[in-house]
């Protein structure tokens, strides 16, 4: 089989639709756009645009706030740290760190840190150091015979 042999299934691709090419095309005329109107012409931008009336973006009430600076933390699983040790990945004689937990491919990058999840079962004696850890996490791997260090992140002081 060659690349020029190679055809989709029929009926897979239908040819679009001519819109205004004459009354034998069955969109002809207005080209489906109806009789006068601002719709019907070009150019016409209206996406939220309720006819003067306040649109419903702007009725409904706000609510919250979203801190601009706000840690994103990269989370990690449990199961998964014990799935990469089983597999030979991370190294449980050392203590396994955020860069090593990249650079086995466990996570992708550590973003403001890494942060532990207890979802799953861990059976080794892990040493694990990272920026955060959910509170059964670490449950999870001191019942297992290993330690989570969770280092202290630097904490920036108000001055007033």
């Amino acid at each position: 089989m060659k690349l020029h042999e190679l055809s989709d299934n029929p009926g897979a691709t239908k040819p679009r639709k001519r819109v205004g090419r004459g009354p034998g095309s069955g969109m002809g005329k207005m080209g489906g756009r109806g009789i006068k109107g601002q719709k019907s012409r070009s150019g016409v931008a209206i996406k939220g645009f309720e006819g003067g009336q306040m649109p419903i973006y702007q009725r409904l009430p706000k609510r919250g706030f979203s801190k601009p600076n706000r840690k994103a933390y990269s989370a990690i699983n449990l199961g998964l740290i014990q799935k990469f040790v089983d597999a030979g990945k991370l190294d449980i004689k050392s203590v396994i760190t955020e860069d090593a937990l990249v650079a086995s491919g466990v996570v992708r990058r550590k973003r403001d840190g890494i942060r532990i999840l207890a979802k799953g079962d861990v059976t080794s004696k892990l040493n694990i150091e990272v920026t955060g850890a959910s509170k059964s996490a670490v449950e999870a791997v001191e019942k297992a015979g290993g330690s989570l260090t969770v280092k202290a992140a630097a904490v920036v002081e108000a001055s007033e």
